[in-house]
């Protein structure tokens, strides 16, 4: 839901620090944006994605490291702050992501889990967003729908690369290096 016709003016940090706990706030271009708190299926495919990236392209234990991933990382591009699901940084870029609450260095890397109340915020707004800062790679995980979706950003476009579904084998870049059956993700209970 927008906050911006309520608010009548553009919205500003101040507006996301006054939101309640429990809410997720972004300001994307100019607009206040309240999400409810994520529901658990949401949560699980999370938890599931960090389990298969974290230990090969973070750690590097069983795959070649080289990244660093963040679970619902504040950015902020250009007036728009933006809390991804998932996002990732190219170590050999050096950048010195732990140093401040919120980053201004955009990812190579961002993971929307695509849920009913933020769909179509993810899908326009967030992808604009993504793309006019950079972003090379967005991956969409529809956990309704058991589906993956890989976007590679081409001369400012999105260009899908990937569509798999149910129990598939993603071979997913930027995480081509070692592919993972999507099965892994969906909760089984």
């Amino acid at each position: 839901m927008s906050k911006s016709a309520i608010l009548g003016r553009a919205a500003t940090y101040k507006d996301i620090q006054a939101v309640p706990d429990g809410l997720k706030a972004e300001i994307l271009e100019g607009d206040l944006w309240v999400s409810p708190h994520h529901a658990p299926r949401h949560q699980h495919v999370a938890v599931r994605l960090t389990i298969e990236l974290g230990p090969p392209f973070q750690d590097g234990r069983g795959g070649p490291g080289g990244w660093y991933l963040l679970y619902e990382p504040e950015l902020h591009f250009n007036g728009d702050v933006l809390v991804p699901d998932l996002a990732g940084w190219r170590c050999d870029r050096k950048l010195k992501l732990m140093e401040r609450a919120h980053i201004t260095n955009f990812p190579d890397w961002v993971c929307e889990i695509i849920s009913k109340s933020t769909e179509k915020i993810d899908r326009g707004l967030k992808l604009r967003i993504y793309a006019r800062n950079g972003v090379r790679y967005l991956w969409f995980v529809d956990p309704n729908k058991r589906r993956l979706e890989v976007m590679k950003l081409v001369a400012g476009a999105w260009v899908p690369i990937l569509d798999v579904k149910d129990d598939g084998v993603a071979e997913a870049e930027p995480f081509e290096a070692l592919p993972f059956s999507l099965a892994r993700l969906w909760p089984d209970c």
